[in-house]
């Protein structure tokens, strides 16, 4: 990554009340406390079971866990807020009682799931629709100042797959992150990290197209965060299903991290650790 593509970047995080420093890039492990989602690894249904993936994670060298209850693949089954925040909670619960010093990311869109998640010990909102699907989104995370991921997305998980329409998918994701982190920051919002949304409503070329300019991304000043683990724009190119791509995966975290990428979000955390420590030792 060139020293001299951007200057102004935000390379800090206030998480809990302590700077997070992300010019060291971070890892995120996956966790999904649900029966659905894409990657049938990732799935972890009981406190138990979750708890167990967090402790192995953090032990891999994950810096941040991030925990979804709600399956955001392509014709996900719909369900409530309710059943949302009940297979949340008790994991949240767990993971702060036994690993304290953890910062916990919740996927969600749904404003009163975020609000419940951060007063249950989370740090950071990770909102796959930009606060498109929940409009009191922005509002809550004003009032409870914590770092949130903007992510694009167009539609909702049942239906986005039809939405993956664009004239020019860089400008339009470009454009939204604009206009979007202006609405953030007037309402007091300064911890915001992008997330191009890898595969939401995006067919494989459109994610490669976003890949192949990531760098561009920069010119925005926010910390990045490339989530493409296990996807279907890796195994499409190299054959085989999701369970077949993790060296796929990493080839793609470590071309992320050439261009700027401050977050890697990923279901193997061992793997991303290894390739952050050789990419950092390649930048001497």
């Amino acid at each position: 990554m060139a020293k001299d593509t951007f200057f102004h970047k935000k390379t800090t995080l206030n998480i809990g009340g302590k700077l997070v420093d992300l010019q060291q890039p971070k890892v995120m492990g996956i966790i999904n406390i649900t029966p659905d989602s894409f990657f049938a690894d990732s799935r972890k249904t009981t406190v138990e079971s979750a708890l167990s993936r967090a402790s192995t994670m953090l032990a891999d060298g994950a810096d941040i866990l991030d925990i979804g209850a709600y399956s955001s693949r392509p014709g996900a089954t719909d369900i409530s807020a309710q059943e949302e925040t009940d297979r949340l909670l008790p994991i949240i619960q767990a993971i702060v009682t036994n690993h304290p010093e953890a910062i916990l990311s919740i996927d969600t869109f749904r404003s009163q799931v975020a609000e419940a998640a951060i007063k249950t010990g989370a740090h950071i909102i990770n909102d796959i629709s930009g606060g498109s699907l929940d409009h009191d989104m922005f509002s809550t995370v004003a009032k409870l100042q914590v770092p949130y991921i903007l992510m694009h997305m167009k539609g909702s998980p049942q239906n986005m797959v039809q939405q993956a329409n664009y004239q020019d998918v860089f400008s339009e994701v470009f454009n939204y992150f604009v206009n979007k982190y202006h609405q953030l920051k007037t309402l007091g919002i300064h911890d915001v990290v992008i997330d191009p949304g890898f595969g939401f409503a995006k067919t494989n070329e459109h994610s490669y197209t976003l890949m192949s300019r990531l760098q561009e991304f920069n010119r925005l000043g926010l910390p990045i965060l490339a989530g493409i683990s296990r996807k279907r724009m890796v195994y499409h190119l190299t054959g085989g299903t999701a369970t077949d791509a993790l060296n796929g995966t990493t080839v793609l975290n470590t071309i992320a991290l050439t261009k700027g990428a401050n977050i890697l979000r990923v279901h193997d955390v061992k793997e991303a650790v290894e390739a952050v420590k050789i990419w950092q030792m390649c930048q001497q």
